[in-house]
């Protein structure tokens, strides 16, 4: 990959997944460069078909859920559908996430589904540590 401009939201990975079927299943999506820090903003799923009703956690590896929480898949029922996954905003400021240099991002099954592949892109930007 090339190196990404700094200080805008660029795709950070495409990753795949390769099932939702088995619970705690763990997948890296991106480790963060050396000399770094990093803020996820969102990212997309896109499924090869119907993943049923798993459950998803994102964040650093050992605390999978610190950045994306519990997020149910149930309307990713096709092949192709797409899911936008990130921090949803409310009244209160929606609180992102600054991960250090060498912190591992990890994708995590927590709820089992169906034994569908699928790929996450990543997007978010990179600052100086």
């Amino acid at each position: 990959m090339g190196k990404l401009q700094e200080k805008v939201i660029s795709l950070l990975s495409s990753t795949a997944i390769t099932t939702f079927a088995t619970v705690n299943a763990e997948t890296t999506i991106y480790t963060v460069p050396t000399a770094r820090t990093c803020i996820p903003c969102f990212g997309f799923l896109k499924v090869a078909g119907n993943v049923g009703a798993a459950v998803i956690t994102i964040g650093k590896d050992t605390a999978e859920s610190d950045w994306i929480s519990a997020t149910t898949l149930s309307n990713l029922n096709a092949a192709g559908a797409v899911a936008l996954i990130g921090v949803v905003p409310s009244a209160t400021p929606a609180k992102m996430k600054e991960y250090a240099a060498a912190v591992v991002l990890k994708f995590k099954v927590t709820t089992a589904g169906n034994a569908v592949a699928a790929t996450l892109y990543l997007f978010g930007f990179l600052d100086d540590a």
